[in-house]
Protein backbone atom coordinates (compact mmCIF):
# COMPACT_ATOMS: atom_id res chain seq x y z
CA UNK A 1 0.00 0.00 0.00
CA UNK A 2 1.53 3.34 -0.96
CA UNK A 3 0.95 6.79 -2.34
CA UNK A 4 3.36 8.97 -4.26
CA UNK A 5 6.49 9.30 -2.15
CA UNK A 6 7.89 12.65 -1.22
CA UNK A 7 10.96 14.10 -2.87
CA UNK A 8 13.97 15.78 -1.36
CA UNK A 9 13.96 19.35 -0.08
CA UNK A 10 11.50 18.78 2.78
CA UNK A 11 11.94 17.38 6.25
CA UNK A 12 10.82 13.77 6.08
CA UNK A 13 10.01 11.43 8.93
CA UNK A 14 9.41 7.69 8.94
CA UNK A 15 7.19 6.18 11.63
CA UNK A 16 7.48 2.41 12.09
CA UNK A 17 4.92 0.24 13.89
CA UNK A 18 5.98 -3.28 14.84
CA UNK A 19 3.58 -6.10 15.74
CA UNK A 20 2.03 -5.99 19.20
CA UNK A 21 3.66 -7.93 22.05
CA UNK A 22 7.01 -7.87 20.25
CA UNK A 23 9.85 -9.36 22.35
CA UNK A 24 12.29 -6.72 23.55
CA UNK A 25 15.21 -8.39 21.79
CA UNK A 26 13.36 -8.36 18.47
CA UNK A 27 12.49 -4.69 18.95
CA UNK A 28 16.17 -3.96 19.50
CA UNK A 29 16.93 -5.77 16.25
CA UNK A 30 14.37 -3.61 14.42
CA UNK A 31 16.15 -0.53 15.79
CA UNK A 32 19.42 -1.92 14.46
CA UNK A 33 17.87 -2.33 11.01
CA UNK A 34 16.67 1.28 11.18
CA UNK A 35 20.15 2.43 12.19
CA UNK A 36 21.38 0.84 8.98
CA UNK A 37 19.11 3.20 7.04
CA UNK A 38 19.65 6.45 8.97
CA UNK A 39 21.82 7.62 11.88
CA UNK A 40 18.87 9.56 13.35
CA UNK A 41 16.59 7.00 15.01
CA UNK A 42 14.30 7.57 17.99
CA UNK A 43 12.99 4.48 19.75
CA UNK A 44 9.39 4.61 20.96
CA UNK A 45 9.19 1.49 23.15
CA UNK A 46 7.75 -1.02 23.19
CA UNK A 47 6.96 -1.39 19.48
CA UNK A 48 7.46 1.84 17.49
CA UNK A 49 10.23 4.10 16.27
CA UNK A 50 10.88 7.34 14.37
CA UNK A 51 13.52 7.94 11.70
CA UNK A 52 14.73 11.20 10.17
CA UNK A 53 15.07 10.43 6.45
CA UNK A 54 16.62 13.58 5.02
CA UNK A 55 20.23 12.46 5.00
CA UNK A 56 19.26 8.84 4.45
CA UNK A 57 17.67 9.52 1.06
CA UNK A 58 20.75 11.36 -0.17
CA UNK A 59 23.04 8.64 1.16
CA UNK A 60 21.13 5.70 -0.31
CA UNK A 61 20.04 7.48 -3.49
CA UNK A 62 16.41 6.37 -3.24
CA UNK A 63 13.13 7.99 -2.25
CA UNK A 64 11.39 7.68 1.10
CA UNK A 65 8.87 5.05 0.04
CA UNK A 66 11.69 2.85 -1.26
CA UNK A 67 13.46 3.07 2.11
CA UNK A 68 10.26 1.90 3.78
CA UNK A 69 10.06 -1.04 1.40
CA UNK A 70 13.70 -1.93 2.08
CA UNK A 71 12.95 -1.94 5.80
CA UNK A 72 9.97 -4.27 5.29
CA UNK A 73 12.00 -6.72 3.21
CA UNK A 74 14.80 -6.78 5.77
CA UNK A 75 12.41 -7.16 8.71
CA UNK A 76 10.60 -10.05 7.06
CA UNK A 77 13.69 -11.86 5.79
CA UNK A 78 15.95 -11.32 8.79
CA UNK A 79 13.57 -11.10 11.75
CA UNK A 80 10.47 -12.90 10.53
CA UNK A 81 8.14 -9.95 11.25
CA UNK A 82 6.32 -7.41 9.10
CA UNK A 83 6.08 -3.71 9.93
CA UNK A 84 3.76 -0.84 9.07
CA UNK A 85 5.59 2.21 7.79
CA UNK A 86 4.31 5.76 7.45
CA UNK A 87 6.28 8.59 5.85
CA UNK A 88 5.42 12.28 5.97
CA UNK A 89 6.79 15.79 6.47
CA UNK A 90 6.24 15.64 10.26
CA UNK A 91 5.95 13.18 13.11
CA UNK A 92 2.16 13.60 13.22
CA UNK A 93 1.68 12.88 9.51
CA UNK A 94 4.09 9.92 9.51
CA UNK A 95 2.52 8.37 12.62
CA UNK A 96 -1.01 8.90 11.32
CA UNK A 97 0.00 7.34 8.00
CA UNK A 98 1.50 4.23 9.63
CA UNK A 99 -1.73 3.81 11.56
CA UNK A 100 -3.65 3.69 8.27
CA UNK A 101 -1.56 0.84 6.86
CA UNK A 102 -3.58 -2.40 7.16
CA UNK A 103 -2.12 -5.41 8.93
CA UNK A 104 0.20 -7.19 8.55
CA UNK A 105 2.29 -4.44 6.95
CA UNK A 106 2.93 -1.96 4.17
CA UNK A 107 4.22 1.52 3.35
CA UNK A 108 2.19 4.73 3.07
CA UNK A 109 4.10 7.88 2.10
CA UNK A 110 2.40 11.30 2.09
CA UNK A 111 3.96 14.18 0.15
CA UNK A 112 3.88 17.65 1.79
CA UNK A 113 1.58 19.04 -0.90
CA UNK A 114 -0.87 16.18 -0.33
CA UNK A 115 -1.17 16.54 3.45
CA UNK A 116 -4.29 18.72 3.59
CA UNK A 117 -6.24 16.66 1.08
CA UNK A 118 -5.23 13.38 2.69
CA UNK A 119 -5.89 14.42 6.29
CA UNK A 120 -9.23 16.11 5.67
CA UNK A 121 -11.53 13.06 5.25
CA UNK A 122 -9.92 11.01 8.04
CA UNK A 123 -11.95 10.44 11.25
CA UNK A 124 -10.67 12.61 14.11
CA UNK A 125 -9.87 9.58 16.24
CA UNK A 126 -7.15 8.37 13.83
CA UNK A 127 -5.18 11.64 13.96
CA UNK A 128 -2.02 10.86 15.88
CA UNK A 129 -2.14 12.51 19.31
CA UNK A 130 -5.95 12.53 19.60
CA UNK A 131 -7.06 10.20 22.39
CA UNK A 132 -10.43 8.42 22.66
CA UNK A 133 -11.85 10.93 25.16
CA UNK A 134 -10.79 13.91 23.06
CA UNK A 135 -12.28 12.30 19.95
CA UNK A 136 -15.55 11.68 21.80
CA UNK A 137 -15.74 15.35 22.85
CA UNK A 138 -15.09 16.52 19.29
CA UNK A 139 -17.73 14.18 17.86
CA UNK A 140 -20.27 15.43 20.44
CA UNK A 141 -19.81 18.88 18.89
CA UNK A 142 -20.19 17.57 15.33
CA UNK A 143 -16.47 17.49 14.52
CA UNK A 144 -16.18 14.04 12.98
CA UNK A 145 -13.28 14.40 10.57
CA UNK A 146 -9.86 16.05 10.61
CA UNK A 147 -10.88 18.55 7.93
CA UNK A 148 -13.65 19.91 10.16
CA UNK A 149 -11.23 20.10 13.10
CA UNK A 150 -8.80 22.10 10.96
CA UNK A 151 -11.62 24.52 10.01
CA UNK A 152 -12.63 25.24 13.60
CA UNK A 153 -10.88 28.30 15.12
CA UNK A 154 -8.02 27.17 17.40
CA UNK A 155 -9.49 29.14 20.31
CA UNK A 156 -12.69 27.08 20.05
CA UNK A 157 -10.74 23.81 20.01
CA UNK A 158 -8.86 24.96 23.11
CA UNK A 159 -12.15 25.62 24.91
CA UNK A 160 -13.36 22.13 24.01
CA UNK A 161 -10.20 20.17 24.84
CA UNK A 162 -8.30 22.44 27.19
CA UNK A 163 -5.46 24.86 26.57
CA UNK A 164 -2.42 22.82 25.55
CA UNK A 165 -4.33 19.79 24.25
CA UNK A 166 -6.59 22.00 22.14
CA UNK A 167 -3.70 23.97 20.70
CA UNK A 168 -1.82 20.80 19.72
CA UNK A 169 -4.95 19.23 18.20
CA UNK A 170 -5.69 22.34 16.14
CA UNK A 171 -2.09 22.53 14.89
CA UNK A 172 -1.84 18.86 14.02
CA UNK A 173 -5.14 18.89 12.14
CA UNK A 174 -3.51 21.54 9.94
CA UNK A 175 -0.37 19.43 9.51
CA UNK A 176 1.66 21.65 11.84
CA UNK A 177 4.14 19.72 13.97
CA UNK A 178 7.65 21.20 14.36
CA UNK A 179 8.97 18.44 16.64
CA UNK A 180 12.27 16.96 15.46
CA UNK A 181 13.24 13.31 15.61
CA UNK A 182 15.51 13.13 18.66
CA UNK A 183 18.14 10.42 18.20
CA UNK A 184 18.79 8.09 21.07
CA UNK A 185 21.99 6.16 21.64
CA UNK A 186 22.27 2.99 19.61
CA UNK A 187 21.81 -0.22 21.55
CA UNK A 188 24.86 -1.36 23.52
CA UNK A 189 24.65 -4.71 21.75
CA UNK A 190 24.10 -6.01 18.22
CA UNK A 191 22.85 -9.52 17.52
CA UNK A 192 22.55 -11.82 14.53
CA UNK A 193 20.74 -15.16 14.52
CA UNK A 194 20.53 -18.34 12.48
CA UNK A 195 17.87 -21.03 12.74
CA UNK A 196 18.54 -24.41 11.15
CA UNK A 197 15.81 -25.91 9.00
CA UNK A 198 16.53 -29.27 10.60
CA UNK A 199 18.29 -30.34 13.78
CA UNK A 200 21.92 -30.60 12.77
CA UNK A 201 25.06 -32.40 13.90
CA UNK A 202 27.03 -31.41 10.79
CA UNK A 203 30.04 -29.39 11.95
CA UNK A 204 30.65 -27.95 8.48
CA UNK A 205 27.08 -26.66 8.27
CA UNK A 206 27.36 -25.11 11.71
CA UNK A 207 30.73 -23.51 10.93
CA UNK A 208 29.40 -22.08 7.65
CA UNK A 209 26.39 -20.60 9.48
CA UNK A 210 28.69 -19.08 12.09
CA UNK A 211 30.89 -17.57 9.40
CA UNK A 212 27.86 -16.05 7.73
CA UNK A 213 26.82 -14.54 11.09
CA UNK A 214 30.30 -13.09 11.55
CA UNK A 215 30.01 -11.38 8.16
CA UNK A 216 26.54 -10.01 8.97
CA UNK A 217 27.59 -8.78 12.41
CA UNK A 218 30.74 -7.11 11.11
CA UNK A 219 28.84 -5.42 8.27
CA UNK A 220 26.21 -4.14 10.71
CA UNK A 221 28.78 -2.77 13.16
CA UNK A 222 30.79 -1.03 10.45
CA UNK A 223 27.62 0.42 8.97
CA UNK A 224 26.71 1.85 12.37
CA UNK A 225 30.22 3.15 13.02
CA UNK A 226 30.62 0.93 16.08
CA UNK A 227 33.07 -1.67 17.34
CA UNK A 228 32.60 -4.53 19.80
CA UNK A 229 34.69 -5.18 22.87
CA UNK A 230 33.30 -8.70 23.40
CA UNK A 231 31.30 -11.46 21.71
CA UNK A 232 28.68 -13.81 23.12
CA UNK A 233 27.86 -17.06 21.35
CA UNK A 234 24.56 -18.78 22.16
CA UNK A 235 23.72 -22.31 21.01
CA UNK A 236 20.18 -23.67 21.15
CA UNK A 237 19.63 -27.43 21.23
CA UNK A 238 16.80 -29.77 20.39
CA UNK A 239 14.76 -30.27 23.54
CA UNK A 240 15.00 -26.62 24.58
CA UNK A 241 18.45 -26.53 26.16
CA UNK A 242 20.97 -23.78 25.46
CA UNK A 243 24.62 -22.86 26.01
CA UNK A 244 26.25 -19.44 25.92
CA UNK A 245 29.67 -18.01 26.57
CA UNK A 246 31.20 -14.52 26.39
CA UNK A 247 34.81 -13.58 25.66
CA UNK A 248 36.44 -10.21 25.14
CA UNK A 249 38.30 -9.26 22.00
CA UNK A 250 41.98 -8.43 22.28
CA UNK A 251 41.06 -4.92 21.04
CA UNK A 252 37.69 -3.36 20.10
CA UNK A 253 36.92 -4.31 16.50
CA UNK A 254 34.28 -4.68 13.81
CA UNK A 255 36.60 -6.42 11.35
CA UNK A 256 35.62 -9.88 10.19
CA UNK A 257 39.12 -11.26 10.79
CA UNK A 258 38.92 -10.44 14.50
CA UNK A 259 35.28 -11.41 14.95
CA UNK A 260 35.73 -14.71 13.12
CA UNK A 261 38.76 -15.75 15.18
CA UNK A 262 36.98 -15.17 18.49
CA UNK A 263 33.69 -16.69 17.26
CA UNK A 264 35.54 -19.88 16.29
CA UNK A 265 37.22 -19.98 19.70
CA UNK A 266 33.82 -19.71 21.37
CA UNK A 267 32.43 -22.51 19.20
CA UNK A 268 35.41 -24.72 20.01
CA UNK A 269 34.89 -24.02 23.72
CA UNK A 270 31.38 -25.46 23.47
CA UNK A 271 32.91 -28.91 22.88
CA UNK A 272 30.05 -30.10 20.69
CA UNK A 273 29.89 -33.83 20.14
CA UNK A 274 26.37 -35.22 19.74
CA UNK A 275 24.33 -32.14 20.56
CA UNK A 276 21.70 -31.46 17.92
CA UNK A 277 21.55 -27.74 17.22
CA UNK A 278 18.37 -25.88 16.31
CA UNK A 279 19.85 -22.39 16.18
CA UNK A 280 22.78 -20.15 17.04
CA UNK A 281 23.15 -16.47 17.91
CA UNK A 282 26.17 -14.18 17.91
CA UNK A 283 26.06 -10.92 19.84
CA UNK A 284 28.53 -8.04 19.83
CA UNK A 285 28.76 -6.76 23.40
CA UNK A 286 29.93 -3.54 25.05
CA UNK A 287 29.79 -1.54 21.82
CA UNK A 288 31.50 1.82 21.47
CA UNK A 289 31.79 4.32 18.63
CA UNK A 290 34.54 3.30 16.22
CA UNK A 291 36.29 6.65 16.53
CA UNK A 292 36.70 6.04 20.27
CA UNK A 293 38.69 2.85 19.70
CA UNK A 294 42.48 3.13 19.46
CA UNK A 295 43.89 2.08 16.10
CA UNK A 296 47.30 0.46 16.24
CA UNK A 297 49.62 0.47 13.25
CA UNK A 298 50.02 -3.00 11.81
CA UNK A 299 53.16 -4.41 10.23
CA UNK A 300 51.16 -7.32 8.82
CA UNK A 301 50.82 -6.53 5.11
CA UNK A 302 48.37 -9.37 4.53
CA UNK A 303 46.06 -8.08 7.26
CA UNK A 304 46.18 -4.57 5.88
CA UNK A 305 45.31 -5.96 2.45
CA UNK A 306 42.32 -7.83 3.91
CA UNK A 307 41.09 -4.68 5.66
CA UNK A 308 41.35 -2.73 2.40
CA UNK A 309 39.41 -5.49 0.64
CA UNK A 310 36.80 -5.41 3.41
CA UNK A 311 36.21 -1.70 2.76
CA UNK A 312 35.76 -2.35 -0.96
CA UNK A 313 33.38 -5.25 -0.25
CA UNK A 314 31.29 -3.02 2.04
CA UNK A 315 30.86 -0.58 -0.86
CA UNK A 316 29.74 -3.41 -3.14
CA UNK A 317 27.19 -4.59 -0.56
CA UNK A 318 25.88 -1.06 -0.07
CA UNK A 319 25.31 -0.75 -3.80
CA UNK A 320 24.08 -4.22 -4.77
CA UNK A 321 22.82 -5.80 -1.55
CA UNK A 322 24.26 -7.70 1.40
CA UNK A 323 24.18 -11.17 -0.22
CA UNK A 324 25.99 -10.48 -3.49
CA UNK A 325 29.46 -11.20 -2.11
CA UNK A 326 30.86 -13.13 0.81
CA UNK A 327 33.01 -16.06 1.94
CA UNK A 328 33.04 -19.05 -0.42
CA UNK A 329 32.17 -21.47 2.40
CA UNK A 330 28.90 -19.65 3.05
CA UNK A 331 27.88 -19.55 -0.60
CA UNK A 332 28.84 -23.16 -1.17
CA UNK A 333 26.67 -24.31 1.73
CA UNK A 334 23.77 -22.10 0.60
CA UNK A 335 23.83 -23.42 -2.96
Amino acid sequence: MSTRATAGGHGLVMHVRCPDRLPEETFRQVLEELAGLSPVVQALPPTAALVDLRGAMRYHGVDARRLGEVLRVRSISRLGIDVRVGVGPSITIAATASGQVPLPGGVLAIAPEDVTGWLGPLPVDVLHGIGPRQAAVLRDYGIHCVGLLAAVPPATVQRLLGGKAGRLAADRARGIDPRPVVPRALPATASVHHRFDEHTLDGAVVRAALLDMVVRLGTRLRGRGQVARALTLTLKFAGGGSWDKTRRLAAPSAHEDDLRQLAYQLMDAAGLQRGRLTGIALKGEDLIDADQAPRQLSLDDSREARLAAETAIDRVRDKFGPRVIGPAAVFRRAS
